[in-house]
């Protein structure tokens, strides 16, 4: 049988946290998904843990590469081998509410207009405690296409990159590349062909720990690196070329895109903007370390499956 939705798991070296984040999607409340798990020629214990995971769960699908592609391409090679009319990435280290995969694909099913659905979102520390809820205030819900890629240029974004998404748009937009900022030009392809929608529960976990592949990989060039190791040859892959790359990839995404002649010249508007704007002194990227939004204390244990007598 066809799943209703595939789940796609790049990894590489995760042993840390894979476990945790296995049991929060196999302990899902939506059940009829299959999971990709592509091990990136890991050198750790994942594939231990995942062949252990494999031969507990029909729906899990692990496979071993036999060399390190790189995080981008695993990510497309995960993609390529779904079955299911919806698709979802997942991350290693992440935590996912028990009704997460349930309350997503129900406001697609509700919503056929929307192309992408995802919920509120906080970062977790090591442990899994919230450290920082944010509160999404990005226009991708507009019926309107250069109001959703403006929104997505110039103001604090989301983890749109992990929400639930019509496989068949996924198709139609160029898949994940690997220069600098390469999730942002693709975020904004999708949104180009279409609105998406947040459903208003805190669902999804994004863990911060010193391991992430930002932290990990602090520097411009060795971020690019670890999507595809072709991007550590500077002379073939200079800075100005991944940074290129970047910028062209916004024009690429509206130019591929469904729009009319209208919407497409308001969405060089907008990219003209975002360019003007960052080539202001002192100047910089969107704001990511956004002040938290006020909560009280959240019990992520109650929502999260596995989580129960989970040494931490």
């Amino acid at each position: 049988m066809t799943p209703r939705l595939s789940i796609g798991l790049p990894v590489y070296n995760g042993e840390e946290y894979l476990a945790e984040s296995l049991d929060a999607l196999l302990g899902q409340s939506f059940e009829d998904f299959e999971l990709i798990i592509s091990d990136n020629a890991s050198t750790d214990g994942t594939e231990e843990i995942c062949r252990t995971y494999l031969a507990k769960d029909p729906r899990i699908r692990y496979i071993r590469l036999a060399t390190n592609i790189g995080a981008g391409p695993n990510h497309n090679y995960v993609f390529a081998e779904a079955k299911g009319e919806l698709f979802k990435w997942a991350s290693h280290d992440d935590l996912y509410g028990r009704d997460l995969l349930l309350r997503c694909v129900q406001a697609l099913d509700e919503r056929p207009d929307m192309i992408l659905a995802h919920c509120w979102n906080a970062i977790i520390d090591e442990t899994g405690r919230v450290t920082q809820p944010f509160d999404y205030t990005l226009a991708t819900d507009s019926p309107h296409a250069p109001t959703r890629f403006r929104s997505l240029l110039l103001e604090p974004g989301g983890d749109d990159f992990y929400g639930v998404i019509r496989s068949d748009v996924l198709r139609r937009v160029k898949p994940h590349d690997s220069y600098h900022h390469a999730d942002r030009t693709f975020v904004a392809e999708i949104t180009l062909n279409g609105p998406f929608y947040q459903v208003p529960e805190l669902l999804f976990f994004r863990r911060d720990h010193p391991t992430r592949a930002e932290r990990a990989n602090p520097t411009l060039r060795k971020r690019c690196s670890n999507l595809d190791p072709k991007r550590a040859d500077k002379l073939r892959h200079p800075l100005v070329r991944l940074l290129g790359e970047y910028v062209l990839g916004f024009a690429g995404a509206i130019q591929r895109a469904p729009l009319s002649a209208a919407d497409r010249r308001e969405c060089y508007r907008h990219l003209f903007e975002w360019l003007t704007a960052r080539a202001r002194p002192g100047s910089g990227e969107r704001i990511e370390d956004r002040p938290p939004v006020e909560f009280s204390e959240f019990d992520i244990d109650a929502v999260v499956p596995g989580r129960e007598g989970r040494v931490r």
